[in-house]
């Protein structure tokens, strides 16, 4: 009678479902990677559907590696290094592996680059791996994001924008040149922590700007992943930090900067030490196949107590990087000579006196 009872409760028929349903649970066979990727952003979130009404599951972080078990449009299924699966809503904050063994190389590349300028992004600005718009993305810095130039390229603007505000217009016909931009390779360091294979930076004895001073790679927290990253940017993009005298004479020259350095630090008269600075830079728009076309030095008057141009050279075709030494105790610097099959151009500076060394003699000084 027990038995008859429980038939007509439908007892048994839940104790089948809940033994088929243990038996699937424990012989279930868990979703297949169809690829492996990285996350391509500083937090992420994964969720457990793609349901309007959703809930959290892993929170992921920049350089952190994933197995991709589905995809659904611009949405992926990711299995976390502890088991978790869970939706990322938008597959744009994942580098595949190719895209970030590429950044882990350009990071590589870039470490052993002379800095040229520090800086900081002046919006939200996306971070390539080559020159170009049609570069892959593999970062987004957020604005006010500090970073040191490392170097300049020059790449077309294709017809369909997809940064934010250029203002760029279709050509009128086809046969009207293609307008060209300027890039940086831009570097930004965070913390000493290095997600999956990243080694943490390595901190540099020398300022972008050659003054010789460590740089500062401490950064707001939640500003940068604990990694350096490395990549192209839109040049206009990124605001120079311009000591106070240099600035002031570059924008009364009208000289777009992309290079200044520290060449060393003289008496400032009243017992304190003024640094004197070299900088490179241009006239006229983006596009140029010149990295630079101009040179100054900016020395100190301990007499006037002000800066002073003491050196000036126009109609150059000069190529990034600049290297900054010094020699005997005076500051020397180099660098390639586009008009001259890339030959080194070398100055030295003695005192106020800038000289080129050129075949064994230095030439006349020019003011």
């Amino acid at each position: 009678m027990f038995s008859r009872l429980i038939r007509q409760r439908g007892v048994v028929p839940l104790f089948i479902i809940l033994f088929a349903f243990g038996y699937w649970w424990v012989h279930r066979t868990p979703p297949q990677r169809i690829a492996t990727a990285y996350i391509a952003d500083r937090d992420v979130i994964l969720w457990n559907t793609l349901a309007q009404v959703r809930q959290p599951v892993a929170d992921l972080h920049y350089g952190d590696r994933v197995d991709v078990v589905r995809r659904e449009g611009a949405s992926a299924q990711l299995r976390t290094a502890a088991g978790v699966l869970g939706w990322l809503l938008d597959s744009r904050e994942m580098m595949d592996a190719t895209l970030w063994q590429a950044s882990i190389d350009l990071l590589a590349r870039a470490r052993t680059m002379v800095p040229q300028a520090r800086g900081q992004t002046k919006t939200v600005s996306n971070i390539r791996a080559e020159p170009g718009r049609s570069g892959s993305r593999i970062f987004q810095f957020a604005r006010g994001t500090p970073i040191v130039v490392l170097g300049r390229a020059v790449a077309e603007t294709p017809q369909t924008d997809d940064e934010s505000a250029t203002g760029a217009k279709k050509p009128d016909n086809a046969g009207s040149k293609a307008r060209q931009e300027d890039w940086f390779l831009v570097m930004s360091a965070g913390g000493n922590a290095a997600p999956s294979g990243l080694q943490p930076p390595a901190r540099s004895s020398v300022s972008p700007v050659g003054n010789g001073d460590r740089v500062d790679q401490t950064l707001a927290p939640g500003t940068l992943p604990p990694a350096p990253i490395a990549g192209w940017v839109l040049a206009r993009f990124i605001e120079l930090d311009l000591p106070g005298p240099v600035k002031d004479y570059a924008n009364t020259a009208d000289l777009h900067v992309v290079a200044y350095f520290e060449l060393n630090r003289v008496p400032d008269g009243s017992g304190g030490a003024a640094p004197q600075y070299l900088v490179a830079g241009s006239h006229g728009g983006e596009g140029q196949s010149c990295d630079f076309t101009m040179l100054r030095v900016y020395t100190w008057g301990a007499t006037a107590r002000r800066y002073e141009t003491a050196y000036v050279e126009n109609n150059l075709c000069g190529r990034m990087p600049i290297r900054v030494a010094s020699v005997s105790g005076n500051p020397q610097f180099r660098f390639a000579d586009v008009a001259a099959s890339s030959a080194e151009r070398v100055y030295v500076m003695r005192q106020t006196m800038v000289r080129r060394v050129k075949q064994g003699h230095t030439a006349p000084t020019r003011k």
